[in-house]
């Protein structure tokens, strides 16, 4: 089966420009070099780009995870405060029937003192 290419023999590979890639996929595309017309020391020299693109592509991810990591981290501080709160309002409810319930029985053997000496 051969290829049927239009316009372009076997030999040529089409590379598209800046800005109308071929392929969006920056694994994919070409890496940028410096033509032979340049003066030496004009353009940096080349690199691998895989990677600053997998770098690229886990700060991204990690960038569009920090809201939700903020969302989480703010809910959990917020459910710790409200658990010290409700803590705190048990105690001071346990205190209040604590010296209630002191002050009754003071009344109960005050009482009882008081039937025995009559």
């Amino acid at each position: 089966m051969t290829a049927i290419t239009w316009g372009a023999t076997s030999q040529t590979t089409r590379t598209g420009t800046i800005d109308r890639p071929l392929t969006l996929d920056p694994q994919k595309q070409a890496p940028m070099t410096s033509s032979a017309h340049e003066p030496s020391g004009s353009a940096t020299p080349d690199v691998s780009i895989s990677g600053a693109n997998r770098s690229r592509q886990n700060r991204t991810r990690e960038m569009q995870l920090i809201p939700e990591a903020l969302a989480r981290a703010h809910m959990r501080d917020r459910m710790r405060e409200a658990d010290a709160e409700r803590q705190a309002v048990r105690l001071v409810a346990a205190r209040r029937m604590q010296r209630r319930a002191e002050r009754v029985s003071m009344r109960a053997r005050r009482a009882l003192a008081m039937a025995v000496m009559h």
